[in-house]
């Protein structure tokens, strides 16, 4: 059986985040339920992650994209109540420095958003936020917990994460390459997936990819 690839946003150009990259990944995953875990494969850019996952579909390769939505996604291309409904490649035919198109061979089950960033996620488990960063953090800084996660600016998030942890004593303040991708192996998805609907929408796809 050829293996699933999950083309993923994130681990910048450094081997070193990459790997940390797929290790959150994939811990979250299985902490999610996936039983049979996909390969993941940390892009780097958006860019790069799209192009890889087009050259995975000419090449015959079964694969997922998981990207940053970046903005808000419009109601249009994402009604909750059918998964036939939601349209990941219109929102990023749309989307500013993308304009992708949606390949040849894809549809709409083969793409994922993080909405609006997978920073995102991490405001779903606040808990674990504050385990994390400990003596210092301000929990205050972050937005208002009754703030739905997806209406939540990527530039906000990046903002009171850092305001939130400036001050912590055994850690230096969030930064994506040094903090995120252990985060993510520390939260609870169920949390994550009660949160965002797009979240829950991709775990689901591949729990049901990874049964076939």
């Amino acid at each position: 059986m050829v293996a699933i690839k999950v083309f993923v946003e994130g681990g910048g150009d450094s081997k070193t985040l990459r790997t940390a990259c797929r290790e959150g990944f994939a811990e979250f995953l299985k902490k999610a339920g996936v039983v049979r875990l996909p390969k993941i494969v940390a892009c780097g850019s958006r860019g790069s992650a799209f192009d890889d996952f087009c050259t995975a579909l000419v090449n015959g390769q079964p694969a997922l994209l998981l990207v940053d939505s970046e903005v808000g996604v419009a109601a249009k291309h994402q009604p909750h109540d059918a998964v036939a409904g939601w349209k990941p490649w219109a929102h990023l035919a749309r989307q500013p420095g993308d304009g992708w198109s949606k390949p040849n061979g894809a549809d709409d089950r083969d793409c994922h958003l993080m909405v609006q960033c997978m920073e995102a996620w991490l405001l779903a488990d606040r808990p674990t936020l504050q385990a994390f960063y400990a003596q210092g953090f301000k929990p205050n800084a972050l937005p208002a917990e009754s703030r739905a996660i997806e209406t939540l600016d990527k530039t906000d998030l990046y903002g009171s994460l850092k305001a939130a942890t400036a001050a912590c004593k055994t850690k230096a303040a969030y930064s994506k390459g040094e903090h995120s991708f252990k985060l993510l192996a520390l939260i609870d998805p169920a949390k994550v997936t009660a949160a965002s609907g797009w979240a829950a929408r991709f775990v689901d796809e591949l729990k049901r990819r990874m049964a076939l």
